[in-house]
């Protein structure tokens, strides 16, 4: 199997390798991606993970030549399986970080946005290519789409199939990061080591808040985040502790000791 799982201490870096079909993803390789992410929510040794695809590009998205073929098994919402790009009905309790590379179109866009943070290479390019072959985006598209970058921008992206460099992405915030030359990896990791390093329970909960809210009326929304807030008062109180004896000041955020599990 072409998905490999490397830990480095709290980060877990999952690499789906595939080159020759530009990482293309069929049903058995969807599996190996749900049970990897899977592994790593249930890892209390894990803090974040980041996704990347192996050979110069992230993700060509799922496999036409397996499923012209027939070799297709992709469970229904609500059912036992994992989705055809495998873990994007999840919602982790970790951060995902994505790291791209040459294409990520198709599934392998929906599999990009459906990481928390993208990093993409200065080369990497996004897009709805499977527009040109009449396949939908059922792994999530049409709804983070439009949630990370706007109807406006979504419906661009969606209609037209047209592809999206890394500038223009970065501009309409669907590439959180933009990378030095051949370094999108690398800079995925060192930016999973630095949310690594904060205080998990808090940054954990503030991150289920603001994705708990989007089916939320206000109120609600402000009642859920008050309830997350206080699984994270343990943090708070250490965190305020560790400001007054002078840690953390003036913007740094490289204080190693304020990581807890």
């Amino acid at each position: 199997m072409t998905v490999t799982v490397e830990k480095r201490g709290p980060i877990t870096i999952v690499t789906l390798d595939r080159p020759e079909v530009r990482n293309a993803v069929d049903h058995h390789h969807a599996r190996a991606l749900t049970d990897a992410f899977q592994e790593f929510d249930n890892d209390g040794s894990a803090s974040v993970a980041v996704l990347h695809g192996a050979g110069g590009n992230f993700c060509a998205g799922a496999d036409l030549k397996a499923v012209a073929k027939g070799d297709i098994d992709i469970a229904e919402p609500g059912d036992e399986g994992p989705a055809g790009m495998g873990p994007t009905r999840l919602l982790l309790g970790k951060p995902v970080i994505a790291a791209v590379d040459g294409y990520a179109v198709a599934g392998g866009l929906e599999l990009a946005i459906w990481a928390d943070l993208r990093v993409a290479d200065p080369q990497a390019t996004f897009g709805v290519y499977c527009r040109r072959w009449g396949v939908p985006l059922i792994d999530g598209g049409t709804i983070r789409l439009p949630r990370l970058i706007g109807q406006s921008h979504a419906l661009d992206m969606i209609l037209t199939g047209r592809p999206v460099g890394a500038e223009e992405a970065h501009r309409m915030g669907l590439a959180n990061r933009i990378s030095a030359a051949g370094k999108a990896l690398d800079e995925a990791i060192e930016l999973a080591e630095q949310l690594a390093r904060f205080p998990q329970t808090c940054m954990r909960q503030d991150r289920l808040s603001s994705y708990e809210q989007e089916s939320m009326p206000l109120d609600e929304a402000i009642a859920n985040e008050w309830r997350r807030g206080t699984i994270s008062l343990v943090d708070a109180f250490s965190g305020a502790g560790r400001f007054a004896s002078g840690h953390g000041r003036h913007g740094s955020f490289t204080d190693s000791s304020a990581t807890d599990k």
